[in-house]
């Protein structure tokens, strides 16, 4: 392989943003509560104008509830100039069967089993995530950089 002399970088188009999210599901979500910034990492599916994940009860959660604003982060990396990035600005809510929005709910546990066949099941790996939650999109960006040799 020849070295990298040069680098190409551009905006990604709506539509290679929207497949990029759709081919990843780990993402770092960034949230904010006054003055403090966090950004942890999280897994998710995306549902066409959601991302849907699952967490516990805990820090995370608790600022979300304060402040619902957030943004996620999801990359392809294959090299230090060959990446995607894509950036998704959206507002968290709780989903719950019995409240809200139960036809919402109930897609978000689809598609989650469809990432990870056994969630809420006997062979959950991780049934401490008991709690549902989507991101509702409100704005989708991406970059992208390219090696030229």
């Amino acid at each position: 392989m020849s070295p990298v002399t040069d680098a190409e970088f551009r905006e990604l188009t709506l539509q290679e943003s929207r497949d990029l999210l759709a081919s990843q599901h780990v993402g770092r979500l960034a949230f904010t509560l006054h003055d403090r910034v966090d950004i942890e990492p999280i897994h998710f599916v995306n549902d066409g104008e959601w991302l849907f994940g699952r967490t516990s009860k805990g820090t995370k959660l608790s600022t979300l509830l304060h402040h619902p604003w957030c943004a996620l982060e999801a990359d392809a990396v294959h090299g230090m100039f060959d990446w995607a990035s894509v950036v998704v600005k959206g507002t968290f809510y709780l989903l719950d069967p019995e409240i809200g929005s139960p036809d919402t709910y109930r897609r978000a546990e689809q598609v989650l089993r469809s990432l990870v066949p056994g969630t809420f099941g006997a062979h959950d790996p991780a049934p401490h995530r008991n709690i549902v939650f989507g991101i509702f999109i409100h704005e989708i960006t991406g970059r992208t950089a390219q090696p030229i040799r």
